[in-house]
């Protein structure tokens, strides 16, 4: 065996070795987030003004909805959200409905960096521009203006738009 041959054999054994513990390292360290649940209780209510908020936030329960309350109120009144939840996942449970209603839509002026998370698309970074965006530019007067912000192109913004508000 050569020298040359030896050294072949040394850098793939090296490679293969980088790219089994990389692997290895990287499965370790999955772990699927779990979900929020917010629950819109059916009509045996113990009071029409409460909502249930479970699954991955640091207190579930029943807490007090009042009609301003964004989902971001509803998760902070449940202590927030766990380490382990999967912030990109968030669902809205309302028994007893009989029609579709639409989604409650995330105010960009107002949403902090994780809610912005977990809109399609939209990624730490891309959280963070639309947060420094408004900082800089103030609060944005329409959803279209999320095509400035940097990171963020025609196609994103088309699969957010249903998703998004500017209210006040």
């Amino acid at each position: 065996m050569t020298r040359s041959d030896k050294s072949w054999i040394l850098v793939m054994s090296l490679l293969a070795a980088i790219i089994v513990s990389g692997s290895v390292i990287t499965w370790l360290k999955y772990t699927p987030g779990h979900l929020i649940e917010i629950i819109l209780p059916p009509d045996q209510v113990i009071s029409q003004g409460e909502i249930y908020v479970g699954g991955e936030v640091n207190n579930p329960g029943y807490y007090p909805l009042e009609e301003q309350d964004t989902v971001n109120d509803i998760i902070q009144a449940a202590g927030g959200i766990s380490p382990r939840a999967d912030t990109r996942r968030l669902e809205l449970y309302v028994p007893g409905v009989t029609g579709v209603e639409p989604p409650q839509k995330i105010n960009i002026n107002q949403a902090e960096a994780w809610l912005l998370e977990a809109l399609p698309g939209i990624g730490e970074i891309k959280a963070k521009a639309i947060i420094d965006y408004r900082q800089q530019y103030g609060p944005f007067r329409h959803t279209n203006e999320l095509i400035n912000v940097e990171g963020i192109g025609t196609a994103t913004y088309e699969k957010i738009k249903p998703l998004v508000t500017v209210a006040e």
